[in-house]
């Protein structure tokens, strides 16, 4: 086995011994096989894409909030930034220098920036969010940044830097971004084994939540969407994966039988909503007459229904056949110190508002150290110019003396300075121009250097008390950016509504009573009557056994069904009273129970289990009240009364596993209920 080469220099190479050696040792399983000799390279590859699909391109940073084609996007746009709109083809082709990943992608994720209307400044048409129409090509529209943008996302002084992929040029390794951006624009990516999904936040609740936690407070935050609607976020499980958002369309009632839906649930638009409704509508799972989308600034879809309809029940469905109600769930993954982490939203929400806490000590600390040395500088310059100093170089002839002679006239002021007189300072002050020299007023100057000196207390004050300067600035900027960002989507607790319960009965249901078959299907068998898809329907047979199924094309429910019904779970006020057989010459019992609780497609016995039992008499009393019966015994038993009456109403009501009250010991010819005039 020869020794892998590692690579030292360009010219050089070495022998990796160490790698050898462990390739050596590893068992013959881990170093593939003969039939396959590249798996092990193959495996290798595999996680390194992943690891570059997760880090670059998927998932967002925690730092900024922005995955890597964002911050090249906004990169390019400051590089270009002008005060002027640029061709979204021209931002494109400049962010391809840092991003290799074709125009494409540059394109979408500029488009999806360009909707939100936080950082980018657009022109022309950049699609419509509500009715999912599409941004125009990239020669067509423009882009700048917004001022915004410009405020929180730049700092080249506290920028750190790296180079692009083909080392041409240097691109941020992150924005220092002001702000918790990653919580207001949202994230959305697919990685590989790896997803995430960070929903869009309210940006002046945003702003709010960072106050709160930089005094201390408790931090609540929930998702805002453009699109509005109703949601319900009592399992938010604060954005972690498991949690789950419901949202729901806003309607309103315009007639008896029209009605509107003004806001739409977020991750849908108004044609995948009518095409919802459309679908549901041919199902027959709702009744919708007419659909117009008269969609514009606002969303508005308008839904004509037949005549006869119940709005609020109408709505009810709606909410659970279409897209009139979604559901997301939550997984808020990010990149932490170049590794995928889940994090709770309030969590980024602190971090993120102690990394602006940061930036804005390390801004304050870069603007106090330019300010003590404008100050250091201007006092140079006064005494330089004041002492006139500039006149003992007059007759120095080397540059070593000038320095010297200089040092020489500046010592006795170098008491009142803040720290030492370097040659660079001297340098620099011998660049000072005679027109300088000759108009410089003292005065000025003085005031100038006190107006420093001001600065300098207020820039140390602001660091002494940097949670209240951090806090300041959020006011300043829900206050100059704020209007017009209220909340959109309103928060409510929503009632379950269950699919049985507004299921429409548009589906006929026939049974086949001998075979022991139910279905829609079977149109040339019995009718029993309309149902849903959703509903279960109970059968009882001939031999005392029943069992809950649900609708179906064609189902087997068991030979001789006596009786058949809808059936809905936790029914208790449905008493069924039955006389059985109890084998093939056993005695006949009676009995009076309720069926409240099934497994669907479980087949259960109601008599004491005996081969051949036989069902006498069955009936289903809907409202719990019950009838008496006449039971006729056959001719050759040897009763001595072959005909007598029975009251159900004496019998109690127990659970439909008990054998019932013996009725009789002699053989059963018929049992029926009484006439009301036989009462």
């Amino acid at each position: 086995m020869s020794p892998r080469r590692k690579k030292t220099t360009p010219d050089q190479e070495t022998f990796d011994f160490e790698a050898k050696e462990a390739e050596e040792k590893m068992a013959p399983q881990d170093m593939g096989n003969h039939e396959a000799p590249l798996a092990k390279a193959y495996q290798n590859w595999f996680l390194e894409y992943a690891s570059y699909v997760i880090l670059d391109r998927a998932v967002p940073a925690l730092e900024d909030g922005l995955k890597p084609v964002q911050r090249r996007i906004l990169h390019s746009l400051k590089e270009l930034d002008d005060g002027r709109y640029n061709k979204v083809a021209n931002i494109v082709g400049h962010t391809m220098r840092y991003h290799p990943h074709g125009d494409t992608s540059i394109y979408a994720a500029m488009v999806g920036m360009g909707q939100r209307n936080l950082l980018i400044d657009t022109q022309g048409n950049w699609g419509n969010t509500l009715t999912g129409d599409g941004a125009a090509a990239a020669r067509y529209i423009e882009a700048r940044l917004s001022p915004f943008a410009r405020e929180v996302v730049f700092n080249p002084k506290t920028t750190v830097w790296q180079a692009s992929y083909d080392g041409r040029n240097k691109e941020p390794t992150h924005l220092p971004v002001k702000f918790p951006l990653l919580l207001a624009e949202g994230c959305e990516g697919i990685a590989v084994g790896l997803a995430c999904k960070l929903l869009p936040h309210n940006f002046n609740e945003i702003i709010d939540a960072a106050i709160d936690h930089l005094k201390k407070d408790k931090v609540v935050l929930y998702p805002d969407f453009n699109t509005g609607g109703i949601a319900d976020f009592s399992n938010y499980d604060d954005g972690l994966r498991g949690g789950k958002v419901l949202i729901r369309a806003v309607f309103e009632e315009r007639s008896k039988y029209q009605l509107a839906i003004t806001e739409i649930p977020f991750g849908t638009t108004t044609s995948s909503l009518i095409d919802s409704i459309l679908s549901a509508n041919a199902k027959g799972k709702v009744k919708v007459k007419k659909i117009e989308d008269n969609t514009a600034e606002n969303a508005e879809i308008l839904i004509t229904l037949p005549s006869g309809s119940e709005t609020q029940a109408t709505i009810d469905a709606l909410y659970v056949f279409t897209d009139c109600q979604v559901s997301i769930s939550p997984n808020s993954c990010l990149i932490e110190n170049d590794h995928p982490n889940f994090m709770g939203v309030s969590e980024i929400l602190r971090r993120s508002t102690d990394n602006v806490r940061g930036l804005l000590k390390q801004e304050l600390q870069i603007k106090l150290a330019e300010l003590e040395e404008k100050w250091h500088f201007d006092s140079l310059e006064r005494i330089f110019i004041e002492k006139r100093i500039y006149r003992r170089i007059e007759e120095c002839e080397t540059w070593e003396e000038v320095i010297k002679e200089i040092h020489k006239g500046l010592r006795p002021y170098k008491k009142n300075l803040k720290r030492t007189v370097t040659d660079e300072d001297v340098a620099k002050l011998t660049e000072i121009r005679i027109k300088r020299i000759s108009k410089y007023n003292v005065f000025k100057a003085l005031e100038e250097i006190k107006n420093t000196e001001k600065e300098i207390r207020a820039t140390k004050r602001n660091l002494r008390k940097l949670t209240d300067f951090t806090i300041k600035f959020f006011q300043d900027l829900k206050k100059k950016y704020g209007k017009g960002r209220e909340r959109r989507t309103r928060i409510e607790n929503f009632e379950t509504i269950k699919a049985a319960e507004v299921a429409l009965p548009t589906e006929k249901l026939y049974v086949n009573r001998e075979d022991g078959f139910i279905g829609l299907g079977l149109k040339k068998d019995e009718l029993f009557g309309e149902c849903t898809q959703l509903d279960d329907v109970i059968c009882f047979c001939a031999d005392g056994t029943f069992r809950v199924s649900r609708v179906a094309e064609k189902v087997f429910m068991g030979k001789g069904i006596v009786h058949i019904a809808i059936w809905k779970k936790g029914d208790e006020d449905t008493i069924y009273d039955m006389v059985y057989r109890d084998g093939s010459r056993g005695d006949s019992f009676v009995k009076r129970f309720m069926v409240s609780g099934v497994t669907r497609d479980k087949v259960y016995d109601l008599t004491r289990g005996s081969k051949g039992s036989k069902v006498h008499y069955f009936r289903a009393n809907v409202d719990g009240t019950t009838r008496p019966i006449q039971i006729k015994l056959t001719p050759t038993s040897k009763a001595r009364n072959k005909e007598f009456q029975y009251d159900f109403g004496e019998l109690t009501v127990k659970s439909r596993g008990s054998y019932g009250n013996r009725l009789t010991k002699y053989p059963i010819k018929s049992v029926r209920a009484l006439r009301d005039s036989e009462l």
